[in-house]
């Protein structure tokens, strides 16, 4: 699929970044999904047309159905392994978010450790493990490090959403950024077999570029929305689930003592 489809996977480094801008394709034509057996007479072969989920529409044509759903949609959740440009290594993430700016979820780098994430109204809140602090310290002293770990691990933090450090997360919690520019341009998708993505029934979608071969997932019953994006490409393999559509999404402040970051400086 193309690259515009692929800016929720793009996103791998707004997680610490930026959101990573994304390329447009051209549009081509596929046909209909094939179908191998016994050949059918001319009116079972249009019966079992009509039967298909998006009966005569091509890849690309599905492909973009499926980004004007997904980028309508006020809500979702994010699930998967995605590639971080920044620092080489990859993200997993699970995050629930929607289009007022608000998400909660989970973030770990390379495996290494948890970061808790909510961001609720102009407030981000953060819990860290001792794991990830110790992986993202990588390079500061033992003392400093270990300072940092006793102030912060297992602990709820908070800080402006607005402030210049809190700029990115921001970015990432808002849906509407997230996905922005996704349903530009035009898609050379092809149209492949059925299947189900985690119960739902689904229709599945190819795209090679180069080297690089992407597979994505539609849903074939309600709204055509996004369900997953497998990428094989060398530059940027991972795996990117969506799922819970217009479901509220759980952004409340956490209970118990939380430590103020802005009041520490």
């Amino acid at each position: 699929m193309r690259r515009t489809t692929l800016a929720a996977l793009c996103i791998a480094a707004a997680t610490a970044t930026a959101l990573t801008g994304c390329q447009s394709g051209p549009d081509s034509s596929d046909g209909a999904s094939r179908t191998g057996g016994a050949s059918a007479s001319p009116a079972a072969k249009e019966k079992e047309k009509e039967k298909e989920p998006f009966a005569g529409l091509t890849g690309g044509q599905i492909a973009d159905r499926a980004l004007t759903a997904t980028t309508g949609a006020s809500s979702l959740r994010l699930k998967g392994d995605v590639p971080d440009e920044e620092s080489g290594g990859t993200i997993t993430l699970d995050v629930a978010l929607d289009k007022k700016g608000e998400c909660a979820g989970s973030l770990s780098m390379n495996g290494q450790g948890r970061a808790d994430l909510i961001k609720a109204g102009d407030t981000i809140y953060m819990k860290y493990d001792e794991a990830f602090l110790r992986a993202q310290s990588k390079g500061e002293s033992k003392d400093t490090t270990d300072a940092v770990v006793n102030m912060l691990a297992g602990k709820w933090t908070r800080t402006s959403a607005t402030g210049k450090d809190a700029m990115d997360i921001s970015g990432f919690c808002d849906l509407d950024t997230v996905l922005g520019g996704a349903d530009e341009g035009s898609s050379a998708a092809t149209r492949g077999r059925t299947t189900t993505v985690d119960g739902t029934p689904a229709i599945v979608l190819t795209e090679q570029d180069g080297k690089d071969r992407y597979t994505v997932y539609v849903a074939t019953q309600g709204e055509p929305y996004l369900l997953r994006i497998d990428s094989a490409s060398a530059g940027d393999p991972g795996t990117l689930a969506f799922s819970d559509y217009e479901e509220p999404v759980p952004a409340q402040k956490p209970s118990g003592k939380i430590l103020d970051l802005d009041e520490l400086g």
